[in-house]
């Protein structure tokens, strides 16, 4: 299966693609949970994660005191985007998704909690960082489908709605 590249667009107005070999070399060091130190070309610079919205693969970066707005869009994605199959705001989503794979780190929630749009769920280790996954709605917990310490694949199902 040919790996396709995945485009990367930098405050709306860079646009590049970054193969998936490429991005498993970028190095980058944790400092801690939404900071990093990272090496290009022998450059350094300080990554600081300020923003994630998983469900449209925006992240908001600090790099070397510059703010940054990066979206990153897959072959999957483009290709849902282009057939017109983009999901509506308006559906409830009834289940939180690994948006990577990673390893879980700790669940913050258990069956029956009930939570708030932007309430922190888990949190999930990839390539180095810790992402906070957030429930992007209100709702009540029905199940928590993944435990701690747990490895877990792009799309597999972390948290369940009522």
């Amino acid at each position: 299966m040919k790996k396709e590249p995945f485009q990367v667009s930098v405050n709306d107005q860079y646009h590049f693609d970054l193969h998936p070999d490429e991005a498993k070399t970028l190095d980058f060091i944790a400092t801690n949970n939404a900071s990093f130190h990272a090496l290009e070309n022998g450059q350094a610079f300080q990554v600081e994660l300020l923003e994630t919205d998983y469900a449209n693969r925006r992240y908001t970066l600090r790099i070397n005191g510059n703010k940054y707005t990066v979206d990153i869009a897959d072959y999957y994605e483009r290709l849902v985007k282009k057939l017109g199959l983009s999901a509506g705001g308006s559906h409830k989503i009834n289940t939180v998704k690994a948006p990577m794979p990673g390893l879980v780190i700790s669940v913050l929630v258990e069956p029956g909690q009930t939570v708030s749009k932007g309430d922190p769920l888990l949190i999930l280790e990839a390539m180095k960082m810790e992402n906070v996954i957030k429930a992007a709605g209100d709702g009540i917990v029905k199940a928590v489908t993944t435990q701690n310490g747990q490895p877990v694949e792009k799309g597999h199902t972390l948290v369940e709605f009522e």
